[in-house]
């Protein structure tokens, strides 16, 4: 019998291992278990982010002038499209994904011998971790031996995709599902959503803001500073006039609140809707106080469900910092 060099073959070995933990991560497994990490578009990640992170999604839905499209990241409609259609007076409406099409999407990964983790939009704006849970209850009888963990992430748009983002980081640092899972629910309140509009035509429509106070906000040039409660409930706190005050003003929470102040090191995202050049102001700012960043601010597009509600003229700052206790 031929024998192999001790050393060759502990070489061989080691290559081996590192193709295979590359592979696994690759797909989302790591040498810790197989499972994958899951949101919905309405985290408003370009496609490209989701599949170069690995994370996979499920779409909202959405209706223009009576006609139903899926939130499926601008392929559909284009963004540019839908909200110039919002511009010129379209009536939008948006369903959540109901129970049966949790199922249908769960099950193929769970058929796969694959367990779920997934981060449901915030319960404070919808209901839809109600029809993931229902999906879960149903399929844990089906495949008990899998693990299916739901998350209500308390987040929306990209501060959604910011949180999914993050874990797609400690996955890929080899993290177990169970592990991800108590990080998950240990820290999803520390994830920041200032956001700020020009237009409070939609907020008016919406039922968030009062006609009176619509029409004396349009009258006085004032831009509400709103943000993400500890429930995940889209609250307003401050009314600033002017565009330039309310961007400066946004960025001032983020120094306020930001994990190690002006040493902040975490990823920051913004989600615009329409308005990129005042999403691009507020992105300035931000890279010129937080000079530790990870990376340059990302400016994602604010996607059609969201959007729907918000309207063009909306600029969000999405990044991780003290917890959120009102």
């Amino acid at each position: 019998m031929f024998l192999r060099d001790n050393s060759l073959y502990i070489y061989e070995s080691t290559i081996y291992n590192v193709v295979m933990k590359t592979t696994l991560k690759c797909k989302g497994e790591t040498a810790m278990g197989n499972f994958v990490l899951s949101g919905c578009s309405t985290a408003d990640l370009s496609k490209e982010h989701f599949e170069k992170r690995n994370i996979n999604y499920i779409c909202f839905h959405y209706e223009l002038d009576g006609k139903q499209y899926a939130d499926d990241l601008g392929v559909s409609m284009s963004f540019e499209d839908f909200y110039k259609a919002m511009q010129n007076g379209a009536d939008t409406r948006t369903s959540q994904i109901n129970e049966a099409e949790f199922e249908e999407y769960f099950e193929k990964f769970l058929q796969n011998g694959q367990d779920i983790l997934h981060l449901c939009l915030s319960s404070g704006i919808t209901g839809v971790i109600n029809s993931a849970n229902i999906a879960k209850q149903v399929l844990e009888e089906k495949y008990p031996d899998r693990k299916i963990y739901i998350v209500d992430s308390l987040a929306a748009s990209s501060g959604f995709g910011l949180f999914l983002d993050k874990l797609a980081d400690l996955r890929d640092e080899g993290k177990t599902i169970d592990e991800l899972y108590e990080w998950a629910e240990t820290n999803k309140k520390k994830m920041h959503h200032w956001f700020f509009t020009s237009d409070l035509t939609f907020f008016v429509k919406g039922g968030r803001v009062s006609k009176a106070a619509g029409f004396f906000g349009g009258v006085l040039n004032i831009c509400p500073l709103l943000n993400v409660d500890f429930e995940g409930k889209l609250i307003p706190r401050f009314k600033i006039r002017t565009k330039k005050k309310v961007i400066e003003a946004a960025v001032e929470q983020m120094k306020l609140h930001a994990q190690d102040g002006l040493d902040y090191s975490g990823k920051c995202y913004i989600s615009q809707a329409a308005c990129y050049e005042d999403a691009a102001a507020v992105a300035k700012l931000v890279e010129e106080a937080f000079p530790k960043l990870n990376g340059k601010v990302l400016i994602n597009s604010i996607g059609t469900t969201i959007g729907s509600h918000t309207g063009p003229g909306t600029v969000a700052l999405f990044f991780w910092g003290d917890e959120r206790v009102d």
